[in-house]
């Protein structure tokens, strides 16, 4: 009879990650380490409609247009949101599957990993 394996806990500690896995992971993680990004992320997923206008964006910082443009390109690059040109301005969104693979990174899927046991040496030190 074949065992089967149910995830136990959140893909980081689950297993160890591949080379490009951590590589596209740690772009991601980058990209969201910076406050500025995480407040446009978080504006943009959170705007009505679930796109927001550039010019929705700039008003709640005091950052230049150019600023505002360097960090909404590095959440680009890390492929969390995506952007489409109507006329004269870029209205963001979210990119869903992308977003929750950086959430799937540290989220328990069921419950955490077993506590090993603990050697005897270690417990009297």
């Amino acid at each position: 009879m074949a065992a089967t394996t149910t995830p136990c806990c959140a893909l980081i500690a689950r297993e160890p990650l591949s080379e490009t896995d951590a590589a596209d992971l740690a772009l991601m993680l980058k990209a969201v380490a910076d406050p500025v990004r995480l407040r446009l992320l978080s504006m943009i997923g959170s705007h009505a409609g679930g796109e927001a206008c550039v010019c929705d964006l700039t008003d709640a910082f005091d950052l230049t247009a150019p600023t505002i443009s360097h960090h909404l390109k590095v959440l680009r690059t890390a492929g969390l949101i995506d952007g489409e040109r109507r006329g004269t301005w870029v209205y963001y969104r979210i990119v869903p599957e992308t977003v929750n693979r950086l959430g799937a990174l540290f989220t328990p899927l069921t419950e955490p990993a077993p506590a090993q046991p603990v050697d005897a040496e270690l417990r009297t030190a």
